[in-house]
């Protein structure tokens, strides 16, 4: 995928989940079973994982460079990364420390959306800010996934929201089949 086309679909995708989420009643977005996130705590993981990569990308790129290095590797396509992702998942990984969502009332829904959009469209104006060589070789941290390139990072951003947005259709369509 080209920056162009990241950055497009990035945002699409966070724009969808922010609507999708505004149009849940409150029970809907309350809604939380076995332990799972509701549609509101899945809202405040994404923008936990959001926030910390535009502070990352907010440093200039040589400091960057300097505290993680750059890529010995050929990176991973979007294809490769979800792969790679589905696959921690399933051997147990899950969100831990920072990125561990708190109970979000319907209240706070609205802001957490603008925020969350507000977050999406700095990092958007930061990747527009790479060369496309940059992205490849830079590499930063994630959580799970060990050290990624930037190009990785954005294609992880991209599915995640996707992952969330989905976990939290399954989980109300789950319920709804029940009643």
């Amino acid at each position: 995928m080209e920056k162009r086309e990241m950055i497009e679909v990035l945002i699409k995708n966070y724009t969808d989940f922010g609507k999708y989420i505004h149009s849940l009643n409150e029970e809907d977005f309350l809604y939380a079973a076995n332990g799972n996130w509701s549609a509101g705590q899945q809202l405040d993981h994404l923008h936990k994982s959001v926030k910390p990569l535009n502070q990352i990308l907010m440093l200039p790129s040589f400091l960057i460079t300097l505290i993680f290095g750059k890529s010995n590797r050929q990176g991973r396509t979007y294809e490769e990364l979800v792969i790679k992702y589905r696959g921690k998942l399933e051997k147990g990984g899950k969100a831990s420390g920072r990125f561990v969502p708190k109970k979000i009332n319907l209240e706070h829904r609205n802001n957490m959306i603008k925020s969350l959009d507000k977050e999406v469209q700095s990092l958007a104006k930061k990747i527009e800010s790479y060369f496309e060589k940059q992205l490849e070789t830079m590499v930063i941290p994630h959580p799970l996934l060990g050290k990624l390139t930037l190009k990785e990072m954005i294609y992880f951003t991209i599915y995640h929201v996707e992952h969330h947005h989905q976990l939290v259709k399954k989980y109300l369509s789950e319920r709804n089949s029940l009643q």
